[in-house]
């Protein structure tokens, strides 16, 4: 009886939890001390013998695997689609959250889900400035965009943070601790701080982050910031969902410009030298003469705007209205020459092209056999017995004829 009473509460904490991984055991075991101490009075060497069985079968078997999350999931009811883009539009941070924690999961009832309450939304998105934040590790994003929002508050805006923190790729696991580094900013009214794992999705930005900046502006945010996980030159990918792409730097780091790829200076609409203050107030004004003077050595941008540099301390609360002004300047812009709506427009041809590669995955994914070959080939591969080319043609082979 004891260790039936522990099954039933091994699954029911599984499903408190919320995460699918326990059923591998190598998830599993990081958790078993967590859950011993929550059941203390269970015989835990019958509960441990009446596992293995169970934890051998999970890891072996996709299908029991699908089978155990299906069991967690049947507790999540849906909400009505309508009942929840209501919610949204009365500005429900609870709904906020919830809508996008739906378009952030694999799950295909979610993505159905998450798909048709993007349409129930559309007419009442599209109203905010979005902005993509980048820059080197250590430069400041999360300091920065606290005094930032802060500023943008008192102005009388709506903030959305969308922080998109790094997934290891190792354990599969992300920090998400942006909010603990913005503790003025998370508490504010006015504020709505997400934390999302990148999921090793290239870009700097998280697979559903196009959907949950819709969202942001359903539930009636007026600026959104997108901060990505660090700069390098898959950073374009959020030049491709926001507005106006800014660019945080360090002085005395180095040369100028041999730290960062010359695709991300291109695609940049605005530059901040931050940390100018106290003993490097001096390297900071260097540094903005010398970006401001690179600037003009690259090619034309749309609508011929010539991104500006700004130094900036987040620390002594310095520059950040200049900043928003450079902000609106460009936005006022774009808008004159046609160039905003044109922008937006093809950032949604660029997300009905993602979209599709998503899906096409996804399908591919759960068809019968493809995960098998799949991993056959791949093994194929790593022992040398057939070139990667050759692996590729065979996986797309079955793919096309499944198709059929």
């Amino acid at each position: 009886m004891q260790v039936a009473v522990g099954l039933v509460h091994f699954e029911r904490f599984t499903f408190n939890l919320g995460f699918e991984g326990m059923v591998k055991c190598s998830t599993f075991a990081f958790h078993w001390g967590k859950i011993r101490g929550w059941v203390p009075t269970l015989n835990w060497s019958g509960f441990s013998r009446a596992l293995h069985p169970l934890m051998d079968t999970l890891d072996d078997s996709a299908n029991a695997r699908s089978a155990a999350v299906n069991r967690i999931r049947v507790h999540q009811i849906l909400p009505e689609v309508t009942t929840l883009a209501a919610a949204l539009r009365t500005g429900d941070r609870s709904a906020l959250a919830r809508a996008i924690t739906l378009a952030e999961s694999n799950h295909p009832d979610h993505r159905s889900f998450s798909a048709r309450l993007i349409r129930e939304i559309l007419p009442h998105t599209g109203h905010s400035v979005r902005i993509g934040i980048t820059g080197v590790p250590g430069v400041g994003k999360s300091t920065f965009i606290e005094a930032f929002g802060m500023h943008l508050t008192a102005l009388g805006h709506r903030i959305a943070v969308l922080a998109i923190d790094p997934t290891s790729p190792f354990s599969g696991g992300s920090i998400l601790g942006d909010k603990t580094r913005m503790e003025r900013l998370s508490v504010h009214p006015s504020v709505f701080i997400r934390p999302s794992p990148s999921a090793l999705a290239p870009g700097g930005v998280a697979r559903h982050t196009r959907e949950s900046i819709m969202l942001c502006e359903a539930a009636g945010y007026t600026t959104i910031l997108v901060e990505t996980v660090g700069v390098g030159q898959g950073e374009m990918a959020v030049h491709g969902m926001t507005d106006f792409f800014l660019l945080l730097m360090l002085a005395g780091a180095g040369d100028q410009l041999q730290g960062i790829k010359r695709g991300i200076m291109e695609l940049c609409d605005g530059v901040l030298i931050t940390k100018s203050d106290g003993a490097n107030l001096d390297a900071s004004t260097r540094a903005r003469a010398e970006y401001t003077s690179a600037l003009h050595l690259f090619p034309p941008r749309p609508a011929d705007w010539m991104p500006r540099v700004l130094a900036v301390s987040a620390l002594e609360n310095r520059g950040m209205d200049e900043t928003w002004q450079i902000i609106s300047d460009h936005t006022a812009w774009m808008k004159e020459r046609g160039w905003f709506d044109a922008h937006r427009r093809e950032q949604d041809v660029q997300w009905f092209n993602d979209s599709f590669r998503g899906m096409l995955m996804d399908h591919l994914s759960s068809t019968a056999g493809w995960n098998d070959l799949r991993r056959r080939l791949e093994e194929d591969v790593r022992k040398g017995g057939r070139s990667p080319f050759d692996a590729a043609d065979e996986l797309l082979r079955h793919a096309l004829s499944a198709a059929h």
